[in-house]
């Protein structure tokens, strides 16, 4: 099965999205109050992202949940197509494979929620960072990066 990487590579980064969230927000309760891991360089920080990534595009609307959860499938299954079309190297799979895991992780999140549970700050060098994101956000933008950048442009 050629596209067996594409397929571990997804259910790897939704689990790890969905165990991270609920450990960190539902066992370490960081709604609480937030938990200094390396301050100010990563900081755990509870945020509801009704947006996209990094909260841009915010939308209180039910109508907006449900076409940001639209737009995610749109783009999982646009990946799968184009990844069925080239021949895709192992990287590009396993690329594919982190994007389509981190989109369907923000996916369950809005179904349960009806938002995307964040909880990732990271803060530099006098750079005070106000922005929050989680792990699936981390996956969607190395894997759509690696995608880009590592395209081998053969067709099938």
């Amino acid at each position: 099965m050629r596209y067996r990487l594409l397929l571990w590579a997804g259910l790897a980064a939704f689990l790890i999205d969905q165990i991270s969230k609920y450990l960190v927000v539902h066992v370490m309760r960081v709604a609480d109050g937030e938990i200094d891991v390396l301050p100010p360089l990563l900081v755990f920080k509870y945020g509801e992202n009704r947006g996209i990534n990094f909260g841009l595009f915010q939308g209180n609307s039910d109508a907006a949940r449900w076409v940001l959860i639209g737009v995610s499938l749109a783009i999982c299954i646009g990946v799968l197509i184009w990844l069925r079309r080239v021949t895709p190297s192992k990287f590009m799979l396993f690329c594919g494979g982190l994007l389509i895991g981190g989109a369907l992780g923000n996916v369950v999140d809005r179904l349960l929620y009806g938002y995307v549970l964040d909880f990732l700050n990271m803060s530099c060098c006098g750079i005070n960072n106000p922005f929050v994101f989680n792990l699936a956000d981390v996956f969607i933008f190395a894997g759509a990066l690696g995608l880009v950048l590592f395209d081998n442009k053969k067709p099938s």
